[in-house]
């Protein structure tokens, strides 16, 4: 008879027997559709020249991340994503814990980001299992695991997936080694483990004192370095401070690499604090908190939302702790007052009730002060 650790490997491998053969029967039909979509694209005349566009790096993870590469992907096609493998919760974790491969979550959703997919193809990258042993777990997460498996490394395994979905740029993991993130907090406890961090702050009402990472001396990915040396803009956010951004600083020779790139440094602000990690923080404790991880390196420009937000939207926001996050009076001067230029705007996108960014806006105006600087 199977134990109960056998037959859920059994359902995996079966699981992810299924994904290669459906991806590989609907990437053979949706090729075609796609290549001829590249070559409409590129035979239009207005069409911008995407690859003479700044050499963007953006660092973080989360949901914040992949929206905003959705609307950079527009204007530029020197992308590169640099993900946290922290995540150790939901799917992500199983594999993690189960296979003994980085967690792929916030990596997939990169990708799709970034990638020239129909839309049937992401729907079934992004779909679910609802029941069984593979409830909750993402069919994404199960094609990452089995071009893990085919291939030398997981860094390698993303590579072959960003080829495979014609990404604009590429996504990188920040580090190959597996890591697990800690918070210390105010009141001296010490939590393990990136998932359980916001639900320990809430629990035990202490906001974080700082967060770190075991190993500590986790090596950066080589072409992250690299990406980051040769970047025009590297920009911060959005997304969770402490568990999305952060981390990515705490890799070996990362915060090294920023200092000596010649490239602007951008915070793109949070439009809405998030309980159990910044609950009651302004933009400018944002700021003072990523100061203190970057060691001496100057951000250039933060990006903060100054449009209200409906209150029949921020009604259930408000149920969870969160608030919007704006600036409040004398913020801005204080931010100048460290060479830190502010620009504010109109950010937020509203769908379906889900406050987001407006991708298209912060990117076009990013691109806009590039090119100004420049001329």
């Amino acid at each position: 008879m199977f134990g109960i650790g056998n037959k859920f490997r059994l359902i995996m491998v079966l699981g992810l027997t299924l994904a290669i053969g459906i991806f590989l029967g609907i990437s053979l039909g949706v090729g075609y559709i796609r290549y001829i979509r590249k070559i409409i694209r590129k035979s239009k005349k207005n069409k911008k020249d995407l690859g003479k566009a700044p050499k963007i790096v953006v660092i973080g993870g989360g949901t914040g991340l992949s929206v905003l590469l959705r609307g950079l992907k527009n204007f530029t096609s020197n992308i590169t994503a640099i993900v946290t493998v922290a995540d150790d919760g939901g799917g992500s974790g199983i594999l993690r814990e189960d296979l003994g491969m980085l967690p792929p979550g916030d990596i997939r959703n990169c990708i799709l980001a970034l990638a020239d997919t129909e839309p049937t193809m992401e729907k079934l990258l992004q779909y679910r299992f609802t029941e069984g042993m593979l409830k909750g777990q993402s069919f994404g997460n199960l094609l990452i695991a089995a071009m893990n498996g085919i291939s030398e490394n997981f860094e390698e395994a993303i590579k072959k997936i960003n080829k495979v979905f014609a990404v604009t740029g590429q996504v990188l993991p920040v580090t190959l080694e597996d890591v697990t993130l800690f918070a210390k907090l105010k009141n001296g406890s010490v939590i393990k483990g990136e998932s359980q961090i916001p639900v320990k702050v809430k629990e035990l009402e202490s906001r974080i004192d700082e967060v770190f990472m075991k190993p500590s001396n986790a090596k950066a990915a080589e072409e992250c370095i690299l990406s980051i040396y040769d970047a025009d803009i590297i920009l911060l956010g959005p997304g969770s401070l402490y568990t999305s951004i952060i981390p990515n600083l705490l890799v070996k020779d990362m915060i090294k690499a920023m200092k000596r790139s010649s490239a602007s440094i951008v915070y793109i602000s949070n439009v809405m604090t998030q309980p159990g990690e910044t609950g009651g923080y302004t933009v400018e404790d944002h700021v003072n908190e990523i100061n203190k991880y970057l060691k001496g390196i100057d951000i250039d420009y933060v990006f903060a939302n100054d449009e209200n937000i409906p209150t029949e939207v921020l009604e259930k926001y408000h149920k969870d702790g969160a608030k919007p996050l704006l600036l409040e009076v004398g913020e801005k001067e204080r931010l100048k007052d460290h060479n830190i230029k502010v620009i504010e705007g109109k950010f937020v996108n509203i769908k379906k009730n889900y406050i987001r960014h407006d991708a298209h806006r912060i990117s076009e105006k990013l691109i806009h002060i590039f090119q100004s600087e420049k001329s």
